[in-house]
C-alpha cells in the first residue's frame, strides 16, 4: 500500500469525481484509476461505487478514509520535522474556527504567522463546532476555534479555553426592545427568533438557557451565517442571540443586554498527539503555553462533545 494511493484515495471522496481528483493530484485520470484499482485488489474491497452519474464511498471506503488521511498527515509531519531541525518552517497548518471568534484576533494571529513562516502553507475553514473538533481528532484539522456551553469540554482533543462571555439579543431598529436593558429570557421567549441550526453547540447556548428557565421560543429560522443572521433582524424578520463581543461586528442592529443572559465559553483545541512543528509555532504565535512550556491540557470530564 501505497501513499501516492491513499492521497488518490482522499482525493476522490473529497471531489466526489474521478476527473476532478485525478485534475487535483496533477495525474491522468487513467493512472489514478488504475492505481485504486490496485489498491482494491489489494484490499479485497471496493472503496467506491461508480455509477455514471456520481461516484460514492462504499462502506469500507468509509472505514479506511480516515486512516488513509491519518496515513497522509503523518508522512507529511515527518517531512515538515526534518525541515523543521535544519531551521526552516515548511508544511501545512490547517485551521478550522466558528464564525464568531472574539478571544483573538484570528486575521492578526494569521498575519503574525505568515510573516514569520512565509514556507508554511496556511489554511482555514469556517464551520461549526462538532465537525471542527471532529476534524481535529481525525487530523484533517491542526487547530480549532470552538464556542461552547459552559457545561461542556471537548473530548479527544488537547487545548484550553481561552474566554467566557455572556450572550446578547440582537433586535432591529425600531423593535420595541431597541434601546432597552436588562431584559429577561421570559420576555424575549414572546418573540420570533434567528437563530443556528438545532442540535449545535451555538445553538444549545440558548436553548439550554430557556429550557433552564422553563421556557419554550419560537426559532423560525435556522441560519448558520451571522451576517446572513443579522440581516433577517435587521428585516424585522427575527430577533437573534450572540456574543456579547461579536455583536458590534454586526452593522445596524441594536445590542439588547440581559438581565440573566445564557453564556458561552471559546476553546482552542488541537490533536492528542504531539502538534506538527507548524501548529506548535502557531501556538506560539498565540502565546499558548502550560507550566511546563509545552501546550496545556483541557480536563475533558464526563461530558460528550456538543459542538455547533
Amino acid at each position: 500500500m501505497e501513499l501516492q494511493q491513499m492521497r488518490y484515495v482522499v482525493a476522490v471522496a473529497e471531489t466526489a469525481n474521478f476527473t476532478r481528483a485525478a485534475e487535483r493530484c496533477r495525474v491522468v485520470q487513467s493512472a489514478l484509476s488504475h492505481q485504486i484499482a490496485r489498491l482494491e485488489r489489494e484490499l479485497g474491497a471496493r472503496l467506491f461505487e461508480r455509477t455514471s452519474r456520481r461516484v460514492s464511498l462504499t462502506p469500507a471506503g468509509e472505514a479506511f478514509l480516515p486512516a488513509a488521511r491519518q496515513a497522509l498527515d503523518a508522512a507529511e509531519r515527518a517531512r515538515a520535522e526534518v525541515v523543521a531541525a535544519s531551521g526552516e518552517l515548511r508544511g501545512r497548518l490547517a485551521i478550522g474556527a466558528i464564525p464568531t471568534v472574539t478571544a483573538v484576533d484570528l486575521p492578526g494571529a494569521l498575519k503574525d504567522f505568515h510573516v514569520r513562516h512565509p514556507r508554511v502553507r496556511i489554511t482555514l475553514r469556517v464551520g461549526g463546532s462538532d465537525e471542527l473538533a471532529e476534524q481535529v481528532r481525525q487530523g484533517t484539522l491542526d487547530i480549532a476555534f470552538l464556542g461552547l456551553p459552559p457545561n461542556v469540554r471537548p473530548k479527544g482533543v488537547r487545548g484550553r479555553a481561552l474566554a467566557r462571555g455572556e450572550l446578547v439579543a440582537l433586535v432591529a431598529p425600531g423593535h420595541p426592545l431597541a434601546g432597552t436593558a436588562g431584559v429577561d429570557l421570559r420576555r424575549l421567549s414572546q418573540e420570533v427568533f434567528v437563530d443556528f441550526p438545532a442540535g449545535t453547540a451555538a445553538r444549545a447556548q440558548s436553548d439550554e438557557a430557556f429550557a433552564a428557565a422553563g421556557l419554550s421560543r419560537e426559532v423560525a429560522f435556522e441560519i448558520t451565517n451571522a451576517d446572513l443572521m443579522a440581516r433577517l433582524v435587521r428585516l424585522g424578520l427575527g430577533i437573534a442571540m450572540m456574543p456579547g463581543a461579536f455583536a458590534p461586528e454586526l452593522r445596524d442592529v441594536h445590542v439588547v443586554e440581559l438581565s440573566d443572559p445564557p453564556t458561552r465559553v471559546e476553546h482552542l483545541i488541537w490533536s492528542r498527539l504531539r502538534p506538527s512543528p507548524a501548529a506548535a509555532a502557531f501556538l506560539d504565535v498565540l502565546e499558548v503555553r502550560d507550566e511546563e512550556g509545552g501546550p496545556p491540557r483541557i480536563d475533558s470530564g464526563h461530558e460528550e462533545p456538543h459542538d455547533s
